[in-house]
Parts: structure tokens; C-alpha cells; sequence
């Protein structure tokens, strides 16, 4: 609830306005304090009321046992094309479409064809399940960089009975910094929120509270956008699996931060922090493996600096710049190198950066074999 308190001397502290008027006195204000339009377009609150709501929404949802997750749609949840950019061997796909006309509710159904607005969509498979499982652990948000008419169209796909989001769908146009995304329009502890999304540099400011996935791309104008030389989903006729797809391995993820944050409730739980529960969570990835790296940072520079290095040890790896009996993992980019040739003959696993990468984008260690030299010279040789 908005407050409605005044100050000890009987003044309004004026907590926030609707169209520059104070909600509490009816004083004309200034435009001032942060803007939440996603719920009301001329709502605006000050700091003060902000926190106050912050704390008191978060007390009441952890009694619930329940946090924040602030979903991004685009590659994340769903996969979205304009119609002209279909290549020929997509348009088999308009024949296997439900529509959404504008306004209406859709219920079933993972791919869309929304003509008042020239566009396909596809949701992510499992996605369903997803949202489902995660409403009973969390408030859920979606923040999108699209418009805000994309938005709410998206969500009526993901949400038609509107269950999920109620009004906690936050565009671009929402947000408080340009071509940046901040938890500043959340109405949650940043300590009790957590993020999915497909590209981390869209959230400078909360790197700590962030779930990077695996972007989908379904349709070939999604791979052309990110410069990705091999087919796409639907070029394939194919589709993520749903039991074993990103989003069924970062429900795991959530499920054990959020265990983590409500585990010992009777010792209290108001000063615990949900982004130190995910990275235990993490920690637990390549936990008991060793690392050394061959030839793979510049000659000059300080391994320990490199982000490859603060990766693996993120994910719970220890990292080392020598070779010993220890050592569990070669991490090379040319078999000939001699800490590639001693981990042969001394039989250690000899893999590319990319095994690495594949833990930290799947929440999982992932099988060797998988991401041999090899493997990696072969990739090389399609791409060329």
C-alpha cells in the first residue's frame, strides 16, 4: 500500500504523485523521484517510499517463503521474428501457428503468429513448466528491451490468464537509464532478487543478482543478428528439449538458491542475501577440478586476471599456472603444447575454453569428450 503517513509535524512528506500531484495531500509537485509507469504512466515515488515499500513487501513475501525473479523475454523465455525476415525454408512454419488477434487471450499452443503487428513468436520449450514452478518460489517481473506494446503482447502469450505478471511488465520505456536495465523500477530488496537473462552486459549494476542463459534462437534472422553462421532451430526442423533445455537446468539453479535462502527459517532470515545463495550455488559447478591453462591468454599478461580464470574459479575450480599431479583439467587450444602433451600422457582431461564457457552458460559440468581439441578443429573447419 501507498503511504499515507505525514510527518511528526503534520506536514505531507509528499511519498509520491499522480500526474504532479501528490497522492497523499493533492499538492502540485514537481516532476520528481523515479517513474513507474508500468503500473500507473503518471505514477512517480520518492526514495523514501520506495524503501518503505521495498522492506515492507519483501517481509510480507518471505513469510510467503518467496522472492523476486525479473524475466527477460527476447532469447530468453521466447524467440520472436518479423514475417519478412523468414527465409524460404521457413515458411513451412505458417502453417503450424496459432493466432493471437489484438486483445484477445491465447491459451496452449508454442508458436505464434501475431499478423497485426507482422510478427512470429516461439516460445522456449519448457517454458509452461517454468513459469509455473517458479510462481510458487518467486514474484515474478518481465523486463524486456522491446516497446511496450511488444511487452504486454508478449506476456498475454506467456501469461493469457494473467496469473504470472500482473501488472509487472517493464519495457524499455520503462526503465530509468537508456539502453540499460536496473532494478531501480523493482519493487523488491535487491537481496532478494533474482535475474534471467541472455546478455549480462545489459546489467551493469547487478552482475551479482544475474542468471546468464544459453540465448535461443529459433528462426535464422535471430542467428543473423549475432552473426551465427550455422542453422537455426526451425531451418532444422528441431527444437530444444524440453526435460534437458536451458530453461528446465536454470529451474534446478533457482529452486537450490532459493532452498539456500529459506534453509535454517528459525534463525532468522532478514539479513540474508539471495545473491550470495546463488553464488554457493555456482561454486558447487566444477568443484574438485583443477585448471591449468596452455597458450590460451596473451603472453604478457597476468592469468589471474583474465575473466577465463575468475570464470573457473567462480564456478568453483581452482586454477594454477603449473602442472602437477593434481591437476585434473588442460585447458588448450593446440594439442602440441607441452602441458597439453604431459596431461595426455598422464592421462588428464584435455579440453577448449568452450568447456568452460558451456559450465558457466549451462549450470553444469559438462562431458569432456564433448569439448576435445578435436571437436574444436572440426567446429573451426564448418565455420570457414
Amino acid at each position: 500500500m501507498l503511504a499515507e503517513a505525514s510527518s511528526s509535524k503534520g506536514e505531507c512528506e509528499h511519498p509520491g504523485s499522480f500526474g504532479n500531484m501528490c497522492f497523499v495531500c493533492g499538492q502540485k509537485l514537481e516532476e520528481t523521484g523515479v517513474s513507474f509507469r508500468y503500473i500507473h504512466k503518471e505514477m512517480r515515488l520518492n526514495e523514501d517510499e520506495i524503501s518503505r515499500l521495498r522492506d515492507s513487501d519483501s517481509r510480507f513475501l518471505q513469510r510467503q517463503r518467496k522472492l523476486y525473479l525479473v524475466l527477460d523475454l527476447d532469447h530468453t523465455l521466447l524467440n520472436t521474428t518479423i514475417l519478412r525476415d523468414l527465409k524460404p525454408e521457413e515458411e513451412y512454419l505458417k502453417s503450424h501457428t496459432h493466432s493471437l488477434q489484438d486483445g484477445c487471450n491465447v491459451s496452449g499452443g508454442s508458436l505464434f503468429l501475431l499478423e497485426f503487428m507482422q510478427m512470429m513468436t516461439k516460445l522456449r520449450p519448457f517454458v509452461h513448466s517454468f513459469l509455473k514452478e517458479a510462481s510458487e518460489m518467486f514474484v515474478m517481473y518481465i523486463y524486456t528491451m522491446g516497446d511496450r506494446n511488444y511487452a504486454r503482447q508478449m506476456a498475454k502469450l506467456l501469461d493469457p490468464k494473467g496469473e504470472y505478471f500482473g501488472d509487472r511488465v517493464i519495457s524499455r520505456d520503462d526503465g530509468t537509464v537508456r539502453h540499460e536495465k536496473s532494478l531501480d523500477v523493482v519493487l523488491g530488496q535487491e537481496s532478494a532478487v533474482l535475474i534471467l537473462d541472455d546478455t549480462e552486459n545489459a546489467w551493469p549494476k547487478h552482475k551479482d543478482n544475474l542468471i546468464v542463459i544459453e540465448r535461443y534462437h529459433f528462426f535464422s534472422s535471430s542467428c543473423r543478428q549475432f552473426d551465427h553462421r550455422y542453422k537455426s532451430l526451425s531451418e532444422l526442423k528441431s527444437d530444444e528439449s524440453e526435460p534437458d533445455g536451458a530453461l528446465a537446468t536454470v529451474l534446478k539453479v533457482l529452486k537450490q538458491a532459493h532452498a539456500l535462502f529459506f534453509e535454517n527459517v528459525d534463525e532468522g532470515i532478514s539479513n540474508r542475501d539471495v545473491r550470495l545463495m546463488l553464488k554457493q550455488v555456482r561454486k558447487e559447478i566444477l568443484k574438485g577440478c583443477k585448471i591449468v591453462f596452455s597458450r590460451v591468454f596473451p603472453t604478457k599478461a597476468k592469468p589471474e586476471d583474465h575473466p577465463l580464470w575468475k570464470m573457473a574459479e567462480e564456478l568453483g575450480a581452482t586454477c594454477a599456472t603449473e602442472v602437477d599431479a593434481s591437476v585434473t583439467h588442460v585447458v588448450a587450444m593446440d594439442v602440441g603444447t607441452e602441458k597439453a602433451r604431459w596431461a595426455v600422457r598422464e592421462k588428464k582431461y584435455v579440453v577448449h575454453r568452450g568447456w568452460i564457457d558451456a559450465a558457466n552458460y549451462l549450470w553444469m559440468k559438462q562431458p569432456e569428450e564433448n569439448f576435445g581439441l578435436e571437436q574444436l578443429k572440426k567446429q573451426l573447419t564448418e565455420e570457414e
